[in-house]
C-alpha cells in the first residue's frame, strides 16, 4: 500500500489527473474532467476498476451450467417422476397422510401432503431411504386412461378427499399414472419409463414449508417436501454449490450489512426503506436513466399516485385487475383507487389536446411508483414488494414508425445495460498494483441474457393485420440488432406482441427485466386519435416499455451480484455513467 501510495501521488500531481473521495470512502485517481460532478451525491467518486475478488466472482459465475426445464425434456420427466416415487415413499412410511399435487419445478419438484405431524428432518432422511428402495424396484411407470365416473370410485376406495377435488377440475380423459401395480394417482405425465431410470445419488430432499391448499388461507395448512433431481450426482453438487453461492450473495442479508435498505415491520411488509447510501446509489441510477433517455429523444412525465376509480373503470384495470389493487378508498363522495400501473395516466395527457400525424412520435417516460397487493407470504425482500418504481415510457406513432421506434428501442436496451463507450482509465486505491483491475463488459456486470418474441395468443384484440403488422416490425427489430432470440407462438398479451430481456445473475437465475409491449387495446378504450394527413381520425399505435424493469429488483439482482464488493464495483459501473 506504501508503494502504491506514492504512485497515487505522482499521478494526482499531473495534468489531467484528478483525486476525489471515492464512495467507498477511498481516494480514486482518474483521468478526465469532472463536468457532471455536480449531479453526484458526496461521497461519489469516478473508477473503472473491480477489485481482483471480483474477478474471482465472475469466474465462479462463468461455471455454472446445469440443464435447465425448458433445455432438457428428459430432466423435466425425471423430476416428475422422483415426485411421484417420493409421494408414495412418504404414503408406505406414514399411511394415513393424504396426498394432494406435486409438480416439477425450476430445479426439483414437490409435493403436498396433508399429515397428522408435520415432517421433521430425521422424517426426510427416512423418506429419502425409501424413495432410494423404489428406485432399486425398478418399477415401470404406466399409464391409463378412465372414465371420470372409474376414477371417482377408485378415489373414494382409498378415501383420497384432495384427489376429488382435483378430479372436479379435470377434462376428460383422465389418466392415472401407476408406478407398478403398487401405487397410482392422478396425472397428465410426462414421466421416464420406469424408477429405474432414476439417479438416487442426483436426487435430495431439501426442506419441509408449510402452504395452504389451494393457496387459499381459510383452507387446509399442509405440509410441502421441496426437493431437486438431477441427471448425475455431479450436477447435483454443482447444484448444491449454487445454492450455498445465493445464500452468500442473499440481497436481504447484504442489503441491511452494507446499510442499502430496509424493510420496516412498523409500516407494514413489502414497503422499501432506502438508507443514504442506498439511496445514492439509485439516485445516480435513476439520473443516469434519465440522461439516456433525454438524450434519445424521450420527455419525462409525473404523475398522481391515485385516482378516480372511473378512470382503472375505462382502462379495464378494475375488471381484470382488480385482485392486485389495494382497496377503494373514499373521498368527499368520489371514490379512488392508489395506482397499480402508470400507462392511463400517460393516456390521459395524450388526450390534452388534439394530436396530429405531425406530432408522432411521442416518447414519454416516468420513473413512476405504483402499488400492488401481494399475499404477505409472497413479499421477498427487494424482489416482491407492494410499492416500487418502474421504469416506466410510452410511445405513441403511426403505424409506418413502428418498427423504427421498436429498433430505437432495443438500442437503447443496449446502451443501458449492454457494452456502453469507455473511455478513460480510472483505479482505486484500494489495490497497489494497477494491472490487476479489470475492465467490465456491460454498464451493470450483466453480459447473459435471454430475448423472447412472443406472438398473438387465441384469446386477443386488434384486426388481423394490426397484429400482423406489428409482430414483423418487433421481429424485424431484433433482426436488424442481430440478437439471438426465441419465440413464444401465442405468449403475446392479449392487447399485442411483446419482446422480453431477461437478465442472467449471479447465480444463474434469469430475471425479467426489459421489455416493449404493444397495446392496440387502451388506444380503444381511451379512444385515441391523431388527424392523419388525409385529415381523416386514426388510432395510434401504443408502445409500453420498460428497460430496467423494477428498480427495487433491479437494486436486489444488483446487491446479489457485487456482495460485499458492492463499494468498489459500484465505481467501476458508475464511472460508465458519465461523458469523461
Amino acid at each position: 500500500m506504501q508503494a502504491f501510495s506514492g504512485t497515487f501521488g505522482a499521478l494526482s500531481g499531473r495534468s489531467g489527473y484528478v483525486v476525489r473521495s471515492g464512495f467507498c470512502g477511498r481516494r480514486v485517481v482518474g483521468t478526465g474532467g469532472f463536468s457532471k460532478v455536480s449531479r453526484l451525491r458526496k461521497g461519489f467518486s469516478v473508477v473503472k476498476a473491480v477489485a481482483a475478488e471480483t474477478k474471482t466472482a465472475t469466474k465462479e459465475e462463468e461455471n455454472i451450467d446445469l440443464p435447465t426445464n425448458e433445455s432438457n425434456e428428459e430432466l423435466l420427466r425425471m423430476r416428475h417422476t422422483t415426485a411421484h416415487v417420493m409421494a408414495m415413499a412418504v404414503q408406505r412410511l406414514f399411511p394415513n397422510a393424504q396426498v394432494t399435487i406435486g409438480p416439477w419445478i425450476d430445479n426439483g419438484f414437490y409435493y403436498d401432503f396433508d399429515t397428522e405431524e408435520p415432517f421433521s428432518d430425521d422424517d426426510l432422511k427416512k423418506i429419502k431411504k425409501e424413495m432410494d428402495k423404489i428406485i432399486r424396484e425398478d418399477l415401470p411407470l404406466i399409464r391409463e386412461e378412465v372414465t371420470r365416473e372409474e376414477a371417482e370410485e377408485r378415489i373414494k376406495s382409498i378415501n383420497e378427499p384432495y384427489k376429488l377435488e382435483i378430479l372436479e377440475g379435470l377434462k376428460e380423459p383422465i389418466t392415472l399414472y401407476h408406478l407398478g401395480d403398487k401405487w397410482w394417482d392422478l396425472c397428465a405425465g410426462p414421466h421416464v419409463e420406469s424408477t429405474g431410470k432414476l439417479v438416487p445419488k442426483a436426487i435430495a430432499l431439501e426442506s419441509v414449508a408449510g402452504a395452504y391448499w389451494r393457496g387459499d388461507e381459510k383452507k387446509a395448512m399442509l405440509q410441502r417436501i421441496y426437493g431437486t433431481c438431477w441427471e448425475t450426482p455431479q450436477q447435483l453438487k454443482e447444484y448444491k454449490r449454487v445454492k450455498e453461492e445465493a445464500k452468500r450473495r442473499d440481497h436481504r442479508v447484504l442489503g441491511k450489512k452494507l446499510n442499502l435498505f430496509s424493510i420496516q415491520e412498523e409500516a407494514g411488509g413489502g414497503l422499501v426503506f432506502w438508507h443514504p447510501k442506498g439511496s445514492r446509489i439509485r439516485r445516480t441510477i435513476e439520473d443516469f436513466w434519465k440522461d439516456e433517455h433525454e438524450k434519445d429523444g424521450y420527455e419525462l412525465l409525473y404523475t398522481p399516485h391515485m385516482a378516480n376509480v372511473e378512470l382503472w373503470r375505462t382502462s379495464g384495470h378494475l375488471e381484470f385487475y382488480h385482485e392486485s389493487m389495494f382497496d377503494q378508498m373514499q373521498v368527499e363522495k368520489e371514490t379512488y383507487q392508489i395506482r397499480p400501473m402508470n400507462c392511463p395516466f400517460h393516456v390521459l395527457i395524450y388526450k390534452d389536446g388534439m394530436k396530429s400525424y405531425r406530432d408522432l412520435p411521442l416518447r414519454w417516460a416516468e420513473l413512476g411508483t405504483v402499488y400492488r397487493y401481494e399475499r404477505s407470504g409472497t413479499l421477498h425482500g427487494l424482489f416482491r414488494v407492494r410499492g416500487f418504481t418502474q421504469d416506466d415510457a410510452h410511445i405513441f406513432c403511426l403505424p409506418t414508425q413502428l418498427e423504427d421506434e421498436m429498433t430505437r428501442v432495443l438500442e437503447l436496451v443496449e446502451r443501458i445495460l449492454g457494452k456502453g463507450p469507455q473511455s478513460g482509465r480510472f483505479f482505486c486505491e484500494l489495490c497497489s498494483d494497477p494491472n490487476a483491475l479489470t475492465y467490465g463488459t456491460g454498464r451493470f456486470g450483466f453480459t447473459k441474457y435471454e430475448i423472447m418474441l412472443s406472438t398473438r395468443p387465441e384469446k386477443s384484440v386488434g384486426s388481423d393485420d394490426i397484429w400482423e403488422k406489428a409482430t414483423q416490425a418487433l421481429l424485424n427489430s431484433l433482426k436488424n440488432k442481430g440478437w439471438d432470440y426465441s419465440i413464444d407462438e401465442g405468449g403475446g398479451a392479449f392487447y399485442g406482441p411483446k419482446i422480453d430481456i431477461k437478465i442472467r445473475d449471479a447465480i444463474g437465475r434469469l430475471w425479467q427485466c426489459s421489455t416493449v409491449q404493444c397495446d392496440f387495446n387502451l388506444p380503444e378504450r381511451f379512444d385515441m386519435t391523431y388527424i392523419d394527413s388525409d385529415g381523416t381520425k386514426q388510432r395510434p399505435i401504443m408502445v409500453h416499455r420498460a428497460l430496467l424493469g423494477s428498480i427495487e429488483r433491479f437494486m436486489g439482482v444488483l446487491v446479489r451480484l457485487m456482495q460485499s464488493n458492492f463499494d468498489i464495483t459500484f465505481c467501476h459501473w458508475l464511472e460508465l455513467f458519465l461523458p469523461w
